[in-house]
């Protein structure tokens, strides 16, 4: 039976141990953004022994490229971005105590294992809706790579920012397991249970 969760990083292992994939996660606090070119930097500077612009553990980062603001406006629409793209470096951010990403679709084998090790989560925001998750924002500043423009990494103030669990700790998918509902029911021919 899903749950709604409210959650403030900084994140303890505890936090996301208790978490459950078809879990409602209101996401408060500070969080962080990335996408795959601030990714690529943080991973040349990893590997160039070097420090990195933002210490990473027990925190969540959101896979957004967000659009500029309107005047009067805190940020433009900030809608997710499709979370594969980052598979590669997520493993080496997990490492670094990062407990929980935001973003769309399928992760990898890879990055299910990886957040099994690591204890993290990945959480799942409403593609296509941008403008109204912007408005969970009410600060965000630009912390590292200005040159990288909206792939810069920006320090957001969220608050109840809805997101649901899509992987959790224990290796579990919830993209799967709908998959695995729906041909259940198509082979019941249960329609109600189909469009629940």
């Amino acid at each position: 039976m899903s749950k709604t969760v409210k959650l403030t990083p900084p994140l303890t292992d505890a936090d996301v141990l208790a978490l459950e994939i078809g879990d409602r996660v209101l996401v408060s606090g500070v969080i962080y953004t990335a996408r795959d070119a601030a990714h690529k930097r943080l991973v040349d500077l990893l590997a160039a022994g070097k420090e990195l612009p933002v210490d990473f553990k027990g925190q969540i980062l959101y896979y957004v490229g967000p659009s500029p603001a309107r005047p009067g406006r805190v940020i433009g629409a900030a809608g997710p971005t499709t979370s594969y793209r980052m598979d590669s470096y997520t493993p080496t951010m997990l490492q670094l105590g990062l407990k929980a990403m935001i973003g769309k679709g399928k992760r990898s084998p890879e990055v299910i294992a990886a957040l099994q090790q690591y204890k993290a989560v990945y959480l799942g925001a409403t593609g296509g809706a941008g403008a109204l998750i912007s408005q969970c924002i009410k600060k965000a500043e630009v912390v590292a790579f200005p040159e990288l423009g909206p792939e810069a990494v920006h320090r957001l103030e969220v608050e109840n920012l809805p997101t649901i669990v899509i992987n959790d700790c224990q290796g579990r998918d919830l993209y799967e397991l709908g998959i695995k509902e729906y041909r259940r029911t198509a082979e019941t021919g249960d329609e109600a249970v189909a469009c629940r």
